[in-house]
């Protein structure tokens, strides 16, 4: 997993245009952090802070999958960050690209990691082509620090900078997203993620050996586009997890025997129940904070709803590669068309390529299912991700859209999150074809004979039965 950031260095003279008048003053001007970029859609090491005085006790910092987390700077005892919201290319998977609107280079926006207490100085320079707001969700702080346009401040004009700044008055996590033309805004993928580590020992917070976080979000990108249609509401055909799609999605690795914490925040339009195989975990924390541990109970699966953050926990006590994914089957397709017609079971051989040559979008479900559909090799229009795909050791996965993998290794070096590869299943293990040639032929009993119904004489009520005297 590598990352590759570029500097923006902003000076006093050229920044002193790029800044709301009134909204930071001009010593501040002078000293406005970098603005680092991200290019790479790989998944970046953990960020460790500089060993700073006063940069808080030390942590397990947050791995973001296929993200980052946004470096910050110490100036007077405020964490220092700076977020630039603006247009960008999002390579969603091998080759298919996306034009979304994000922050510093990517969508979503880099994580925000800080420690409960910290004074946190935010600077948001708007380079889109219209105004925006940043509404910190969840988190207590002032009112006016908000971000709901026209309620809580002026929007950021285009070519503006404005700064946030609050203290991180609780552990949790949280998360970052416009309130100013929102629908168009996230639509378009503006979103991130905000992580405040407990300063002491927490009750309710355990420690872990890894600790991954990511958004889920979802696009209606028609093929052969670039650009997300941001009225639609529901029928969105691309589901991603922080602005990516299987096979693009990083696995998860870990340690047998590390305990993992998994962060996941939903800034959809609709709830995703989120499954993990191999193993059982807890819910150990929401949007509101860490949940008491007599409210929590092993689960596989847990809803996150529209605007929810879930965060589970588990021991990753069993080697292998385990599939992680949202359980409404749609979410693991690709670019499905909602139009197309079932004709299982109908014979359409020889039918569909002249329909093609005379319209080319013509496409039919197979007469066996789907999965004809994956390995038809069909001719799509340039930059149109496929609905099924990926591959693994055997064959294809028939997955996409929001699906990767848990993978658990006892040879895994403690702090290594590459990709070791596939699992190597142990001799006896593996499900594989029945011998049915040694079976024993299936021993059924006889059918038993049915019971001789009465004459029906017998069956006849005697003369006046039924009748009161």
């Amino acid at each position: 997993m590598t990352t590759h950031l570029n500097r923006r260095h902003f000076f006093a003279g050229a920044a002193a245009t790029a800044v709301a008048a009134g909204s930071v003053s001009r010593v501040a001007l002078a000293a406005l952090p970098e603005a680092v970029q991200q290019t790479s859609a790989d998944t970046a090491a953990p960020w460790v802070p500089p060993g700073v005085t006063g940069a808080g006790r030390p942590y397990n910092p947050v791995v973001t999958l296929n993200g980052w987390t946004l470096p910050w700077r110490m100036n007077h005892g405020v964490k220092e960050f700076h977020l630039v919201a603006e247009p960008v290319v999002r390579e969603m998977a091998p080759g298919f690209l996306v034009n979304m609107w994000g922050y510093n280079g990517q969508s979503p926006g880099p994580t925000i990691e800080v420690v409960e207490g910290d004074r946190v100085r935010l600077y948001v320079t708007n380079r889109l082509p219209e105004h925006t707001t940043i509404h910190w969700h969840g988190q207590r702080l002032p009112n006016g620090m908000d971000g709901v346009g026209g309620l809580n401040q002026l929007a950021i004009p285009v070519g503006k900078t404005f700064v946030y700044e609050f203290t991180a008055r609780r552990p949790g996590t949280f998360m970052y997203h416009p309130h100013a033309d929102e629908m168009v805004q996230m639509a378009m993928g503006m979103m991130g993620f905000w992580v405040t580590h407990p300063r002491q020992k927490h009750p309710l917070i355990d420690e872990v050996q890894r600790d991954y976080c990511f958004l889920l979000n979802a696009f209606d990108v028609q093929p052969g586009s670039m650009t997300p249609q941001v009225n639609t509401m529901l029928e969105h055909n691309i589901w991603a997890w922080n602005s990516r799609v299987f096979p693009g999605i990083t696995p998860l690795v870990a340690r047998l025997g590390e305990r993992v914490r998994v962060r996941v925040g939903n800034l959809t339009m609709t709830n995703h129940p989120v499954h993990i195989h191999g193993i059982e975990f807890e819910v150990t924390g929401t949007d509101g904070g860490p949940v008491p541990r007599t409210a929590r109970w092993a689960e596989v699966t847990t809803d996150v709803a529209v605007g929810q953050m879930r965060q589970i926990e588990f021991t990753a006590d069993e080697p292998g590669d385990w599939a992680m994914h949202c359980h409404k089957s749609h979410h693991t397709m690709g670019a499905m068309g909602h139009g197309v017609p079932t004709m299982i079971g109908a014979d359409h051989r020889g039918l569909v390529k002249p329909l093609q040559r005379a319209a080319p979008d013509y496409m039919v479900m197979g007469e066996r299912g789907m999965a004809d559909m994956g390995e038809m090799q069909m001719e799509l229009p340039a930059n149109t991700f496929p609905m099924m795909t990926g591959t693994g050791p055997y064959g294809p996965i028939e997955m996409g859209g929001m699906f990767t993998t848990l993978k658990v290794r006892a040879d895994l070096k403690a702090g290594d999150y590459r990709d070791p590869g596939d699992y190597a299943m142990p001799t006896g293990t593996q499900a594989r074809e029945a011998d049915t040639g040694q079976a024993p032929a299936a021993q059924r009993p006889a059918a038993p004979t049915p019971a001789t119904p009465p004459a029906a004489s017998a069956r006849k009520p005697a003369a006046g039965a039924g009748h009161a005297h």
